[in-house]
């Protein structure tokens, strides 16, 4: 078993500047101790060398005076902590690209991206290519670190001003794009390209080249350094990041950790997630960190989704402007080296599986999928789309399988899929999927895609029937926008719902009528006849509520959820703000975390408000002897009746977690 693979992380990443090459790492150690962590990530090379590198092309900051990498590694293990150097190959000092400029990026007109004397390399030169693992070969000789990471990997199109540069033109691109897709690059213009399905497919196949070589490097001169980045091609890490953004849209994601974490855990049984709790609150304003609140939520929602913990700041943390955040961080990092034995390896008991799609255009419907579950306390793990057929003995165990804007799957993905639903595990689209897969629309959802409109405001949909939409009492029209399937479905094995009610004038009020029953339907209810139970929805209730929160769009699709799986393993008073995550331990309890996400208004993080007496019910879970806080310590009284077991809690402020020990479980020893 490799180092990592407990799954127990408790990483502090250092982002040094150039100037703290001569930091005080004894007090650094001691930082570290204070928030018991048992990693350290600090910069090793790539765009500065902060060691005496002897290569030509590592550049070495011009204010090291000692061996500090040395030194961070020598005390780190002293402390019995680990050791990731952190590597960033994407830029490169100025200087390297006036000795060989042909490793460098290229815009279309032939010129080179210059930030602040920083140079974009290319990922097909010859400097990410083979001088990287050179770097890294000389780093891991010398020096006994325990794990790489990659910063910034693949193929960077912006500056970190956000100025927009787009692909790389440069001789080694061109080259490298004729051999593997057989056309010239610069015939590709952007996203609207024809091309862009080509050179998306160029970006993967080189980037997993790259990893390869690195991998193959790394892992036959030394198996037990952990190799980590954010793409997830043989890497034992994949490291995602929780960040803000001034310039980025609205809404604010409030679960960008729990999904971060949960599209990693369920989708690989070979690899581990590290989240990174980003402190800044932009690229931009380095020094001044987000919400403690927010970083709260952050930490907490890592554990509770199944991997470690993860923070990281610019520099050192001596002189570091801005320490709102370092006493919630530790409160949490001590938390978890507490009460590490019960993290790292939970089970997961859930009942549908939300399927992450690799279509960039499916990431808002995929997104507002994710937060109905999570507002409706619906028990549900995340698998990305290509590993459905590497999964699909989880997919096996659950009662239904959401596919949000799946466009083309892989005809492996389809068979998958296809016995899925033949042994009972429904299956319910939305977002357009399949729009272009005329067979499984047909042989799944007894559908055929007739045509599609960027619907006109005004549009509506039928919701009338209580049965089908018990929420939606009282309620007969819903509103629909976007884009809407024209579907027609087989009347012989599929139900025909929500009937849609076509635009007509809106104003002014005296001329607000006219509108009239389409042709069309939101939703198909089929069943096949190869088994099985599956619902498609013809429009994006997904985007809809991730942009606008209404609830109607929540309940069309949850009130046809819960008919698909029936009863649910709980129920509970608990407010839709409240996060629920149940799972299994390794020692066979259930461990039951709550995390309270009130406090949020849309923008700000701010205090959760306490939640008093709240009852938490559980259907076939087994027979718990006992039930207690980890927060506390505190016993939790349990009432058994037949099946279900319930739990009030007494209090729940921002988090708690609640151990359920079970009878007749043999208890594993715990070192």
């Amino acid at each position: 078993m490799n180092w990592w693979s407990s799954n127990r992380l408790r990483l502090i990443q250092n982002n040094l500047r150039e100037i703290d090459a001569d930091m005080n790492v004894d007090l650094l150690i001691q930082e570290m101790q204070e928030f018991q962590a048992n990693v350290l990530m600090m910069n090793a090379g790539g765009i500065f060398a902060f060691y005496p590198s002897a290569l030509e092309h590592q550049y070495v900051t011009p204010y090291l005076h000692t061996d500090l990498l040395q030194e961070a590694v020598t005390k780190t293990h002293e402390q019995g902590m680990k050791f990731m150097a952190r590597f960033d190959f994407s830029k490169a000092h100025e200087s390297l690209f006036e000795a060989h400029p042909e490793w460098f990026y290229r815009d279309r007109n032939g010129q080179e991206v210059n930030y602040y004397g920083i140079v974009h390399t290319c990922l097909n030169g010859a400097y990410q290519q083979e001088k990287s693992i050179e770097t890294i070969t000389e780093v891991l000789e010398k020096y006994p670190v325990d794990g790489i990471f990659f910063n910034m990997f693949g193929y960077q199109h912006w500056d970190y001003s956000g100025n927009h540069y787009g692909p790389c033109y440069c001789d080694n691109c061109r080259r490298r794009f004729q051999e593997v897709c057989g056309a010239e690059l610069l015939n590709y213009t952007g996203p609207e390209h024809e091309l862009h399905r080509t050179y998306l497919h160029f970006q993967e196949v080189t980037s997993r080249a790259i990893l390869e070589n690195i991998a193959d490097r790394v892992k036959s001169r030394w198996p037990d350094v952990a190799i980590s980045t954010y793409h997830p091609h043989r890497v034992d890490i994949i490291r995602k990041e929780s960040n803000t953004s001034l310039t980025r849209s609205l809404p604010l994601w409030q679960y960008s950790a729990s999904e971060n974490v949960a599209s990693v855990v369920s989708s690989w049984d070979d690899k581990m997630v590290s989240n990174c709790s980003i402190n800044a609150v932009d690229l931009t304003y380095r020094f001044t960190g987000v919400s403690p609140y927010e970083t709260e939520v952050r930490l907490y929602q890592n554990i509770a989704s199944g991997s470690g913990l993860d923070f990281c700041i610019i520099g050192a943390f001596k002189g570091y402007p801005d320490r709102k955040n370092f006493e919630v961080v530790r409160d949490i990092f001590r938390y978890h080296a507490a009460h590490e034995h019960i993290y790292g390896s939970l089970a997961s008991m859930a009942e549908v599986i939300l399927i992450k799609p690799k279509a960039p255009e499916a990431g808002t419907e995929y997104l507002g999928l994710f937060k109905m579950l999570k507002e409706a306390h619906v028990l549900f793990d995340v698998i990305v789309e290509d590993q459905i057929t590497a999964m699909a003995h989880k997919l096996a165990a659950v009662k239904a399988v959401i596919l949000p804007g799946l466009q083309r799957p892989h005809i492996d993905t389809k068979e998958t899929l296809s016995n899925l639903l033949s042994q009972g595990v429904a299956l319910l689209a939305t977002g357009n999927a399949l729009r272009d897969d005329a067979e499984a629309l047909s042989d799944w959802f007894g559908a055929v895609h007739t045509g599609n409109t960027n619907l006109l405001p005004s549009a509506y949909l039928h919701v009338e029937d209580e049965d089908r939409f018990p929420s939606l009492k009282d309620r007969e029209w819903i509103t629909v926008s976007g884009n809407f399937d024209h579907v027609k479905f087989d009347p012989s094995n599929t139900e025909c719902c929500m009937p849609y009610i076509e635009p007509a004038s809106f104003g002014p009020p005296e001329r607000a009528y006219g509108h009239r029953v389409g042709d069309g339907y939101g939703l198909g209810i089929s069943t096949p006849a190869t088994g099985g139970t599956a619902a498609y929805y013809t429009w994006n209730p997904g985007v809809l509520y991730y942009r606008h929160g209404f609830e109607d769009h929540k309940h069309a699709v949850l009130d046809i959820l819960a008919r698909l799986i029936g009863e649910n393993v709980l129920k509970n008073d608990m407010p839709a703000s409240t996060e629920l995550f149940l799972n299994r331990t390794e020692q066979g309890d259930v461990l039951l975390q709550l995390l309270n996400l009130s406090g949020f208004n849309g923008t700000t993080y701010m205090e959760a408000i306490p939640l008093y007496n709240r009852t938490i019910e559980f259907r076939d879970i087994g027979v718990p002897v006992r039930a207690y806080s980890l927060c506390s310590s505190e016993n939790i009284p349990v009432n058994i009746e037949g099946n279900k077991v319930r739990l009030t809690i007494p209090e729940l402020k921002r988090y708690e977690a609640i151990v359920m020990e079970m009878d007749h479980v043999p208890k594993k020893e715990v070192n």
